[in-house]
């Protein structure tokens, strides 16, 4: 069992023995804290509040709050009124329901006998935004998350401006690695560039509740993005693992005018990325002239894909309003003395466009096989992979293992170093991790492989590998409201994308 997981035990029994001595002060018998639902039946009982609170109690996160509310009545039926009184049992109830259950000063006052108290209009407004803050943060935490599309990297399944739910429960919340932090607040404090939202005094390692279901294939998931540990403070929306490639490490650590300081965040404040999940774990993933096979059959209902297209018209050029009546978004640029576009297209526009009167030919562009990206995962020439062809390649499942060797070392040196966090070291042609020779890695974790639906315009994980399942933050659901920041005022909401399920 994980720290957490001991600590977590720790304070519910320290809890549990403060409200045993407060049932007891209340003229219940304490034992009954320890019957599971008739404890929240008799608790109710004791602070007077209606039974169908009970019914609340049974739905799962909503009944977190439910407790808070419990716990500061119950505090009230000890004269416990004062704002830092009530905050201080709703945080720390392993120390705070213990202190009033064994203080000898400590009484328990009848819900009825109570007297009034008049709380001044500063205190009204106080307890009404904090509570609103707390609530909005748990819900954010542990429920639903709101997220909006950025990037065109999963246009036309969704849209950039496009404003959706995310379900934390669905493949079960995580418990935030930084717990102290700005509420609201994802890594960086509003108004400023760099000045972190966050502390690390206190860091909690990875631990998952339980969800409703697995990630399956096709599944659209927002993560934490992989490579988000490490950031150049002035060009944060670059990635850091390409800058060192491209200008080398000293560079990017020594030109402070460019770059900026060099920035680490943990897990749960790193960027969140949005896209289809494509290969879980165990699976073998590979792409054959652009089309995705899993285990060795194509990957079907992927999405509304997109590519990179070379038109060839006439010499004549298309009318624009034919571009925005098939909604096609993406950057179009024309060569006016070839008479060729290029452009993204879905390959339900590109079928559409070949039909009009002035084109010759509507061409899907491929990088082909062998040919190598450098800045393709694993980054290695061993494996000359594109955007277009890539693999196989077998997705890490929890406690698989796998040989290790310096050929194919640089498919596993990130999960092995920097998401397992293990000592990994190469001397000639030996791999020694935590300072002992070793041929196999079993992995810790299980990990997914993301893609954009957007093939030509994403930042996936053909570019920087596996996502481990630590990064994952929840399932997203549902688009509820929808703004094309291109139109004019008037026509900005896309009233036909308006709640609308994601597949």
């Amino acid at each position: 069992m994980n720290i957490f997981g001991i600590l977590s035990i720790i304070f519910l029994i320290l809890s549990i023995i403060g409200l045993w001595k407060l049932f007891e002060k209340a003229g219940v018998e304490g034992w009954k804290i320890l019957i599971p639902f008739y404890n929240f039946y008799v608790w109710l009982k004791i602070i007077k509040k209606p039974l169908w609170w009970f019914i609340i109690l049974l739905i799962p996160f909503i009944n977190v709050f439910m407790i808070f509310l419990m716990i500061i009545e119950f505090l009230k039926c000890f004269q416990k009124n004062a704002l830092y009184q009530q905050v201080a049992g709703v945080l720390f109830p392993y120390i705070y329901l213990p202190y009033l259950g064994f203080s000898s000063k400590e009484k328990f006052l009848d819900p009825d006998k109570r007297p009034e108290i008049k709380k001044s209009w500063i205190r009204e407004w106080v307890d009404a935004i904090l509570f609103a803050v707390i609530a909005v943060t748990i819900i954010n935490a542990f429920l639903i998350q709101h997220y909006k599309i950025p990037t065109s990297s999963m246009e036309k399944s969704l849209l950039v401006g496009d404003y959706l739910w995310v379900s934390k429960i669905t493949y079960g919340p995580k418990v935030p690695n930084t717990p102290i932090s700005l509420p609201l607040a994802h890594h960086t404090l509003p108004l400023t560039k760099y000045s972190k939202s966050f502390v690390e005094w206190i860091k909690l390692p990875y631990y998952r509740f339980p969800g409703f279901i697995k990630i399956k294939n096709n599944d659209v998931v927002v993560f934490n993005y992989p490579e988000g540990d490490t950031v150049a403070e002035k060009v944060q929306a670059q990635n850091y693992y390409m800058l060192v490639r491209n200008y080398s490490r000293p560079r990017v650590w020594n030109d402070k005018a460019n770059f900026g300081d060099i920035i680490y965040r943990p897990v749960d404040k790193r960027d969140n990325y949005i896209k289809r999940c494509i290969a879980i774990p165990g699976d073998i993933l590979e792409i054959i002239d652009q089309t995705v096979y899993i285990n060795g059959e194509e990957l079907e209902n992927a999405g509304i894909k997109q590519y990179h297209y070379i038109i060839k018209t006439d010499g004549s050029s298309i009318n624009p309003k034919a571009f925005e009546r098939m909604d096609i978004s993406e950057r179009i640029s024309f060569n006016n003395v070839s008479g060729e576009y290029y452009t993204t297209l879905s390959e339900e526009s590109a079928n559409e466009i070949k039909n009009f009167v002035n084109i010759k030919e509507v061409k899907k562009i491929v990088a082909p096989k062998n040919y190598w990206d450098k800045d393709i995962f694993p980054h290695d020439s061993l494996y000359p992979w594109n955007l277009d062809n890539f693999g196989p390649l077998t997705i890490p499942q929890a406690g698989v293992s796998v040989p290790l060797t310096t050929q194919n070392l640089s498919l596993y040196k990130r999960i092995i170093s920097a998401y397992e966090h293990n000592d990994l070291k190469v001397v000639g042609d030996k791999i020694f991790i935590n300072g002992k020779e070793s041929t196999s890695y079993t992995f810790k974790m299980d990990y997914y492989w993301m893609m954009g639906d957007n093939r030509h315009n994403s930042l996936d994980a053909r570019y920087w590998g596996f996502v481990p399942e630590d990064h994952i933050v929840g399932k997203a659901l549902f688009v509820w409201l929808s703004f094309d920041k291109n139109k004019s005022m008037g026509k900005r909401i896309r009233w036909n994308k308006l709640f609308r399920w994601i597949k």
